[in-house]
């Protein structure tokens, strides 16, 4: 879809911002580039819709070199998000997510109609298209921004470190909705952030810079946690990888067993019995209510007597990550991840040691089953 060869971006003052770059980015896909400040990530992301201008190599779309295209005709059938939306303050919400449609000529009543369905995709309600941008939260004008840049349904989306300006909470709400969009939409998408964990999270595909504008490596997130191509890399992606690792082994896969649970209905001799430190209770459908003491138990009765102690929080078997059992077990009162099926029901409970020995993930393999790791250019080595 979209292809550097041997691409270089050196400035007069004789700063080379990009050294020598080949890759080519899959349509469809997320492409994250990451790396230290000044690596040439954003000028890299520039160069595609002609608003930086290489001085070696070619940067072509869908095999048509891009220099080919006039420049301003290139950019409206490429959406842009940037840091704090970039929206323009003296229009409303719905003229800002119609900005494109309109210079394309679309005519105002269908450019408008257009931007009302894509505020609903960015999950912003219809009341908010009279405002403007000033009236927005910084998490609200993202969402408008992203908006804007799907105005004219472009196939290629550019997004220059689009989640940075806002808190952390609202970072994973947009990371969860941007997941969202592109798996009904299948852009492709190029996305530079800083945060390796938002590019874990989020690509298909990692472009790891160093500095001088050189690429270090580019790969799948898991090949590039299991296998960096140097220090360097090893370094950026952290010394919890191992960890970050987990996210891509799913939890349905873990060795559980069934612990210390009872119903809440169960005699307190009954917990006693089990000679454990803790006893997770639960109703009569296998939910859990709470961990209970066994050393803070009455001296008789049943577990609806006891005192309980909040789960922290379960793992769901269907679709959570060996990393969401580990941080269950690292956040429970009794050290023990509680997995739970698709109801809500136990199913069993594993420690962080029995968790991590039974998800640590295979080396990627090839089809024929040999170990396999993609270099800079994209190529097995």
């Amino acid at each position: 879809m979209i292809r550097f060869d041997a691409v270089s971006k050196k400035y007069p003052n004789g700063t080379t911002a990009v050294d020598g770059v080949t890759v080519e980015l899959a349509e469809g896909a997320i492409t994250i580039l990451v790396g230290p400040s000044g690596c040439g990530k954003t000028t890299t992301l520039r160069m595609i819709n002609r608003m930086v201008e290489p001085t070696a190599g070619t940067v072509s779309l869908r095999g048509r070199d891009i220099r080919e295209v006039d420049a301003p005709e290139l950019r409206r059938g490429i959406g842009y998000v940037i840091q704090h939306a970039g929206l323009f303050p003296h229009r409303t919400v719905l003229d800002n997510i119609a900005t494109v449609p309109l210079l394309l000529g679309w005519g105002k009543k269908k450019a408008r109609a257009r931007a009302a369905e894509l505020l609903e995709l960015v999950g912003l309600p219809a009341e908010m298209a009279k405002r403007y941008p000033n009236q927005l939260s910084g998490g609200q004008q993202q969402r408008v921004g992203v908006a804007r840049a799907l105005g004219a349904d472009p196939p290629v989306l550019l997004m220059d470190e689009p989640f940075s300006a806002v808190d952390p909470i609202v970072r994973a709400e947009l990371q969860t909705e941007f997941a969202r969009l592109q798996k009904e939409l299948h852009k492709t998408i190029v996305f530079v952030t800083h945060d390796i964990d938002e590019a874990i999270r989020l690509g298909d595909r990692i472009a790891v810079f160093r500095e001088g504008g050189r690429l270090a490596q580019f790969d799948t997130p898991e090949r590039l946690l299991a296998d960096p191509a140097d220090d360097f890399v090893a370094g950026f992606v952290g010394q919890d990888r191992g960890i970050r690792r987990l996210s891509f082994v799913q939890a349905g896969g873990l060795p559980l067993r069934e612990g210390p649970v009872l119903p809440v209905t169960s005699p307190v001799t009954e917990a006693r019995a089990l000679d454990e430190p803790w006893v997770l209770v639960v109703d009569d459908a296998r939910r859990p209510l709470g961990w209970t003491p066994v050393a803070d138990l009455p001296g008789s009765g049943t577990l609806a007597d006891a005192a309980l102690v909040p789960l922290g929080h379960t793992f769901n078997l269907v679709g959570d990550s060996a990393r969401a059992a580990l941080d269950s077990a690292l956040l429970s009162p009794a050290r023990l991840a509680v997995g739970v099926d698709a109801d809500g029901a136990v199913v069993g409970v594993a420690d962080a040691y029995e968790l991590t020995a039974g998800a640590a993930p295979a080396n990627p393999t090839d089809a024929a089953g040999s170990p396999v790791a993609a270099d800079s250019t994209g190529g097995d080595r």
